[in-house]
């Protein structure tokens, strides 16, 4: 608003000067005349001819200056009209994206009592039906008001709009896609299809706990279609999308543990994520938040090295010092001593094919922990290293 405005003051301006330019040749001419009117008629006809010379060079300098004027005032113009049309609009109530999902069942489903399903630095997950029986997980992100000066701005606001309709745009295998979102007058509410086996650190929850199992070319499926998921986000989109955020709450499997990726882009948005205390960034994240493709394949290193041996990066096992104090480091250690075996998850290690799958794949964890960005492989290199340890 305040650009609009500005934009306005420039216009009045222009056009103050366009009209001052306009009255001068109509007083130059008057004072000429009278001039000329009080000469003695006995001048000669070198003097006039001079003065009309000037005349004719000061109506042409000025009709210039006039059209000269004239011109950027109406580029303006059209630049002013052609911004106004083209901002989105500062939208309320429910945006839908799928044909499941009606506006009014949605906001029905959102006023009721929801089961909680988890929680973030950026919100909470609830489980809620439609009335047409569609299970749906929504996401309501934090307040506005519980945030910044910044947060709460329109420009904010509308800036988190238009990148929820990028995303809600996104449509592969392998990404959780957006089918809906409400704007509130404090918060944004996101809706995604209901993933019935949760994220995949539910599901390693329930591997240390002995209550599920995870063979390892399930494990190894669920590293490729996170992949092949950060592939299309670095490769296929225009703009490139980065993630910012992967790790396993992130990672959501539905009933055939085949992931999706969720909340894309969104850390770029809230700016309350914790990355610093993730345990899944990249150190060149943490030092001056240079966030590039390189740094979503540490995250995917971090992931790919919790599928093989169970534990995770915030594990108590990594302040010790015989962990080397990270989990990359570690499995670069046992690696370079030749003991990359002892990584390996127990309760995985079965036939001698997939143990030779599961030492190639630590090579390529520890490849994607590389502390300098430039040695860990593209997304698009690793989709071909990792199919080619098993048949996808």
């Amino acid at each position: 608003m305040a650009k609009m405005r500005g934009c306005i003051v420039t216009v009045a301006l222009l056009l103050l000067l366009l009209l001052c330019l306009h009255q001068t040749p109509v007083e130059c001419k008057e004072r000429l005349i009278r001039q000329l009117s009080s000469r003695p008629s006995s001048a000669t006809k070198p003097q006039e001819f001079k003065i009309g010379f000037k005349r004719v060079i000061l109506s042409i300098v000025l009709g210039i200056l006039t059209g000269l004027i004239g011109a950027i005032l109406f580029a303006l113009l059209i630049k002013i009209a052609v911004q106004y049309i083209n901002q989105t609009p500062f939208l309320k109530g429910p945006v839908i994206f799928s044909p499941k999902i009606s506006s009014k069942t949605l906001q029905s489903a959102l006023a009721n009592e929801n089961q909680l399903l988890g929680s973030s630095s950026n919100g909470k997950y609830y489980k809620t039906v439609l009335d047409n029986g569609l299970t749906v997980a929504a996401k309501v992100l934090e307040p506005f008001d519980s945030g910044s000066p910044e947060m709460q701005s329109k420009s904010v606001k509308r800036r988190i709009q238009q990148e929820l309709e990028v995303l809600a745009s996104l449509r592969h295998r392998h990404l959780r896609s957006l089918r809906a979102y409400v704007r509130e007058s404090d918060r944004f509410s996101l809706v995604y299809d209901y993933m019935p086996m949760g994220s995949l650190e539910d599901a390693m929850n329930g591997v240390r706990e002995n209550h599920l199992e995870l063979r390892w070319d399930v494990r190894l499926r669920i590293a490729v279609g996170v992949i092949k998921g950060l592939q299309y986000l670095h490769f296929t989109c225009v703009p490139q999308i980065l993630h910012y955020n992967l790790k396993p709450t992130n990672v959501m499997l539905d009933a055939e543990f085949e992931p999706r990726l969720a909340d894309c882009g969104l850390a770029k948005l809230m700016p309350n994520i914790d990355r610093a205390t993730s345990g899944y960034c990249a150190p060149e994240c943490l030092q001056n938040c240079r966030y590039t493709d390189k740094s979503d394949i540490f995250s995917f290193g971090m992931i790919l090295g919790v599928l093989l041996t169970g534990r995770y990066p915030t594990d108590s096992f990594f302040r010790e010092a015989v962990s080397g104090g990270s989990l990359g480091q570690w499995l670069r250690h046992l690696q370079q001593a030749g003991e990359a075996h002892e990584a390996l998850d127990k309760s995985i290690l079965g036939e001698e094919v997939e143990e030779d799958e599961m030492l190639m794949a630590v090579r390529i964890a520890v490849v994607c922990l590389s502390d300098l960005p430039d040695d860990r492989p593209s997304s698009d290199e690793l989709v071909t290293m990792l199919t080619q340890l098993h048949s996808f």
